[in-house]
């Protein structure tokens, strides 16, 4: 038993978006350590419930923690020319074909050490920390070998040891076939499964692994090997899926009850139906699609129909989605992919956080951990409205207020 009293901290009179729905009238609520202990409407809060309590604050619009889950935020280097050489016309797969695109970042992370990584990725961190991110994913997949896909793996992790944040980790050693297996994506596949796998379950490095199920990444028989060393690993799974076109990977990470499938931007009825039947979650990347400037909406009516939960992310990456800024995912899945304000900050909390296989985040419930923003705004939706930095009153991580404006 602790010889300390648990802290105990009040926000009153505050519009709360409690991860699934806006609630219909201004709420109290009481945090007391690290978990929600009380939430009532403000007019019928009993005062004694406020003894001992610190007001910390009051009005203002109260959201779950965001959750980034899907990042690859650990890299070096920059694309700066390739988003120049795609703007004169030359195609992302053209550019992958020639060496550019993860190759690219490959090449520049490989020569950097961990320490370098940390120094890179921090400010990226950060400004996704200011937006008000309380959890998200990082993943590996710009080492393609051994060695520096778990140097990534590390770095992420100690990445969540310098900032209040929580990280899960993913290996996506299956990003794209290694330079020295050109020719020998089966040798690769083979590496995967038998080496990176094992040592990051060994090392504890990851959460989960994922793949690129694409004409220009790994065929779904490719990905199904993978899947089966990740799950006698133990290692929960995730796929980047129909992203160009339609290879069923997404009807793949279904069967094996993955986690999600990102992008799904070419998903068809069939793999819309085998996500429901899973529950698996649809991880929509609405910046890549913006930077790409691509036109195949994902099937937002068919995912609707059939009950897919849908989650939003940044994809923060060198290449495709340079974007450290969730509240524009927002902005960007309501404008393009025509998400509801409600469906799109659902998909940055409640359904990103089932998207990790932490369905006990991104939500404000009794009991629930006290991963909270604090918005200067007047309803949750302002916050897929605007474009606008600044907004972020307050982050609070695990009941702790650990940045305030």
């Amino acid at each position: 038993m602790s010889a300390f009293p648990t802290p105990k901290q009040l926000w009153r009179d505050v519009q709360v978006f409690d991860g699934l729905a806006q609630l219909d009238e201004p709420m109290t609520l009481l945090v007391e350590g690290e978990r929600v202990a009380g939430l009532w409407p403000a007019r019928e809060f009993d005062e004694a419930q406020a003894q001992g309590a610190t007001e910390v604050g009051r009005g203002g619009v109260l959201t779950p923690g965001l959750v980034d889950c899907h990042t690859h935020l650990v890299y070096a280097g920059n694309r700066a020319g390739e988003f120049e050489q795609r703007l004169e016309g030359v195609s992302y797969e053209e550019i992958a074909r020639a060496g550019g695109g993860i190759l690219s970042t490959v090449r520049a992370t490989r020569a950097a050490s961990e320490d370098q990584l940390i120094a890179a990725s921090l400010p990226r961190l950060d400004a996704l920390l200011a937006d008000g991110v309380t959890t998200l994913e990082i993943k590996s997949g710009y080492g393609l070998t051994l060695d520096d896909e778990l140097k990534m793996l590390r770095v992420a992790r100690r990445l969540g040891e310098l900032r209040p944040v929580r990280i899960t980790t993913t290996l996506l050693g299956a990003h794209a076939v290694a330079p020295e297996y050109v020719g020998r994506a089966d040798d690769y596949v083979a590496l995967v499964c038998e080496q990176m796998i094992p040592a990051a379950a060994a090392e504890g490095l990851a959460d989960a692994v994922d793949v690129f199920c694409e004409g220009i990444g790994f065929s779904p028989a490719q990905c199904e090997r993978i899947f089966q060393a990740a799950q006698a690993h133990g290692l929960a799974l995730k796929a980047h899926a129909e992203q160009l076109s339609n290879l069923g990977g997404s009807t793949l990470a279904a069967r094996y009850d993955a986690l999600s499938a990102d992008h799904i931007e070419y998903l068809d009825e069939a793999g819309v139906r085998a996500l429901a039947a899973a529950g698996t979650v649809a991880v929509l990347l609405p910046g890549a699609f913006h930077v790409l400037r691509e036109t195949q909406l994902p099937p937002i009516e068919l995912l609707r129909q059939y009950g897919v939960p849908m989650a939003v992310a940044s994809d923060a990456n060198p290449g495709t989605s340079p974007i450290c800024m969730p509240t524009l995912m927002a902005n960007l899945a309501c404008s393009l992919f025509r998400l509801t304000p409600r469906e799109a900050l659902s998909g940055m909390t409640a359904q990103a956080a089932r998207a990790l296989g932490r369905p006990d985040l991104g939500r404000i419930e009794v009991g629930s951990p006290a991963d909270l923003c604090l918005w200067d705004v007047q309803s949750p939706a302002e916050l897929a409205y605007a474009v606008q930095a600044g907004r972020l009153r307050q982050r609070i991580f695990n009941g702790e207020i650990v940045y305030a404006r």
